[in-house]
């Protein structure tokens, strides 16, 4: 890459990713200073493109960043009315009521939303204001200083052959150099991971955990569409095999978004959590709801569940880490739109300050104190006990003192556990396939359930098929050699997409990528038990367009 020569542009700040944390960091600078040079770049194809995201939002970030985002028009027209919590066996279910529940988990005054039109509405904001917004730019490379700070990133990169060598379209894209650069890419973002690698921003805490997030949009009969109704499900069919569960939101036109969350932490590598999803919309009480209706749109992506003990350290010279890419999802709310913006919103005031000192490419230090001593520390270490009590001791105990934890959290600011580990990583987790048996997934009936081909192209996903692959193997023996016989290739089965098969070649099993069909879930980077797959960011705005999810 040294040989590659371009051009270079100057900002203030540089962010990367129009999500949620992205461009409220952006409005944020602009507001303190509409003189500063603040540019985001978005690999999506529009912004909004790549956001997919459980819709339903409290908008005491949107408070605190534009308290009158009603009079500008935000795009939160649907106030939840009505909350459920269901426990579901294979026939029937049972509601769990309201009042033993933490007040933490009331959604009323929350908002169901299309998270890609709030980041929409969220662009047209900044833009007004004065930044500068780049979709189509992919981020491919960090840039370093002298003295070993981030100084910048090199975006829109174009025209490689499938072999990575510059083909004859060949564009090298730019540097875009700033005082410091914002990582807003959501989940295990490769810039992010390669920064909390690089300045060893996870020594300390515990392993990062995940989750794998599908949801599908579907518009129902309007006789059973209860605008505002909020349904969140827990067991059936997971059961023992994995942690996880539903949700269920009304919006507006008749629109219900259904999803599923399976956590990455499963020991059975036949476990597939796609056909988990498709079978729970089979339950009475899904199958119900969606008859006569059809499916609109579908998506996937994996969620961070760390939480407090696994959030890295979020500054590094020249360079923070925002919202998703640092891990600030509360997981017994499956929100963490919120606690993006405030980080958003309190990079930026650190960057101002600095920048008024005349600072630069150092650790913005007030950044780190603000989200750990703030809302969003609070918000995540009220919670941080639950996911490990659900990984440790299973469905019925994590609710038990799960639900416990998080009363004395809120009425007593302690917790008698104190702050439980998270033990393994969820590649770790995985276990040999010897040790468990092969799962019977019923086959899609084409009208509830669908096969993975099917719902990808509801994704509206797409890839220039003569660029490189963006999902790199560090050895590409391992599949055939090692996961496959250990573990029968789990990614076969755990991405949600159909990238990977095992096919036969000449009488020997070939391990395949098809990469065009990637939703940018990452959860073969996350899941892979060999850690032998790398997600990279891909060329242009190539990957999903999520139209409204």
């Amino acid at each position: 890459m040294a040989e590659i020569e371009r051009e270079a542009m100057e900002y203030d700040v540089v962010i990367v990713g129009a999500g949620p944390a992205g461009l409220s960091a952006a409005i944020r600078l602009k507001q303190l200073d509409a003189d500063l040079q603040v540019v985001v770049l978005e690999k999506g194809s529009e912004v909004g493109a790549h956001i997919l995201s459980g819709a339903v939002l409290d908008p005491c970030g949107l408070n605190a960043l534009m308290p009158d985002w009603k009079e500008k028009g935000a795009p939160l027209n649907v106030e939840v009315k009505e909350d459920n919590f269901l426990m579901l066996g294979e026939a029937g279910h049972v509601r769990i009521p309201n009042f033993p529940m933490p007040p933490l988990m009331n959604n009323h005054g929350n908002y169901i939303v299309s998270m890609g039109n709030v980041c929409r509405w969220m662009a047209e904001q900044a833009e007004e204001l004065g930044v500068e917004i780049f979709p189509g730019m992919a981020c491919s490379e960090l840039v370093y200083g002298d003295n070993g700070e981030v100084k910048g990133v090199v975006a829109g990169e174009f025209g490689r052959n499938p072999d990575g060598t510059p083909g004859p379209a060949y564009e090298p894209g730019m540097e875009l150099h700033g005082k410091y650069v914002f990582l807003g890419e959501g989940v295990r973002g490769s810039l992010s991971k390669e920064v909390i690698a690089k300045y060893g921003l996870s020594d300390g805490k515990e392993p990062q955990k995940y989750g794998i997030g599908m949801k599908e949009i579907w518009e129902i009969d309007p006789a059973k569409h209860k605008e505002g109704t909020v349904t969140h499900t827990m067991g059936w069919p997971l059961g023992k095999n994995a942690g996880g569960g539903s949700f269920i939101y009304h919006l507006d036109n008749n629109q219900v978004y259904v999803g599923f969350v399976v956590h990455l932490n499963y020991k059975n590598p036949h476990l597939f959590p796609y056909m988990e999803f498709q079978r729970f919309k089979h339950h009475p009480v899904v199958a119900e709801l969606l008859k006569g209706g059809k499916r609109v749109a579908y998506g996937a992506r994996a969620i961070t569940e760390g939480g407090w003990q696994s959030m890295p350290k979020l500054v590094a010279p020249g360079v923070a880490l925002l919202g998703c890419s640092a891990g600030m999802v509360n997981v017994p709310r499956i929100k963490g739109n919120h606690n993006a913006m405030l980080s958003g919103k309190a990079a930026a005031e650190a960057a101002f300050d600095a920048i008024r000192a005349e600072r630069s490419g150092d650790e913005l230090a007030a950044y780190e104190a603000d989200v750990r001593g703030g809302a969003i520390g609070k918000d995540l270490k009220m919670v941080r006990n639950v996911k490990p009590m659900w990984s440790k001791w299973g469905l019925t105990a994590s609710l038990a003192f799960g639900g416990l934890d998080m009363w004395t959290n809120n009425l007593l600011g302690f917790s008698f556990f104190g702050t439980l580990g998270h033990g393994k990583n969820d590649a770790e987790a995985t276990e040999e396939a010897s040790k468990h048996k092969v799962i019977d997934y019923p086959k899609p009936d084409g009208v509830l359930s669908f096969d993975r081909l099917t719902n990808v192209s509801f994704s509206m996903t797409n890839h220039e098929e003569s660029q490189p692959c963006h999902l790199r193997l560090g050895n590409a023996d391992t599949p055939i050699r090692v996961n496959l016989p250990k573990f029968a290739e789990p990614a076969q089965r755990y991405c949600p997409a159909g990238v990977y098969e095992v096919v036969e070649k000449d009488g020997q099993p070939e391990f395949v990528i098809n990469f065009q069909n990637c939703v940018h879930c990452k959860t073969c980077d996350i899941k892979d038990p060999a850690q032998n797959i790398t997600w990279t960011t891909p060329q242009g705005g190539d990957g999903p367009n999520y139209p409204n999810m």
